[in-house]
């Protein structure tokens, strides 16, 4: 599929007349600079909004959301040359997405990704386990392997904003669960201004 693909009559019409979507894995740049700004990702994130599925493995799982991981390196201590972030298809701002999550020792990447970012909620997809996420941003764990969930919310203290390239990073307050099959997670209501 190509950009201008993306605006033909014919693929709009294939997602117009979908029961859901499937993202495929690869290269989550791909589909990025592939679907961008398409009337095709406009049309996926309306249908989405209307009740229509949105799937994806792999490179189309972390494509999902609005702020995507596009790459980095393995280790399981945050440093600030750990990720590179990029664009999603922006189904939801509420969660960052990792895949192959255990089996690439992802931990630092996306404890990176959210140091940057503490607003939204980290998922770290292992192997053959899916996450479920409903309207309400709450989600369902399926699958034999399990998500790493890392809830920024009470976040008290980072060092992100001094830290150098290669330096580990300090977090203090993150809460890391972990869920398996029918495990379930309501993502932490924000509430905008103090009361």
């Amino acid at each position: 599929m190509t950009r201008e693909d993306c605006s033909s009559d014919e693929f709009l019409s294939y997602v117009d007349k979908s029961d859901g979507v499937f993202m495929t894995g690869g290269n989550q740049l791909r589909l990025s600079t592939t679907l961008g700004g398409t009337a095709v990702a406009q049309l996926i994130r309306r249908r989405n909004a209307a009740g229509m599925h949105v799937a994806g493995t792999s490179a189309g799982a972390a494509f999902m959301p609005e702020h995507m991981i596009a790459g980095g390196r393995e280790g399981s201590t945050p440093s600030p040359d750990m990720v590179t972030m990029a664009p999603g298809l922006g189904l939801t701002n509420k969660f960052i997405i990792d895949q192959h999550f255990r089996e690439r020792d992802r931990l630092g990447r996306l404890l990176t990704a959210l140091a940057y970012n503490p607003f939204a909620v980290g998922l770290g997809l292992d192997e053959d386990t899916a996450a479920f996420i409903a309207p309400n941003d709450e989600l369902e764990v399926v699958g034999s392997g399990g998500i790493t969930v890392i809830d920024p919310t009470d976040l008290s203290y980072s060092s992100m904003h001094k830290a150098r390239r290669g330096d580990p990073v300090s977090l203090i307050g993150v809460k890391l669960h972990i869920l398996i099959a029918g495990g379930r997670f309501a993502t932490p209501v924000r509430n905008a201004s103090p009361e």
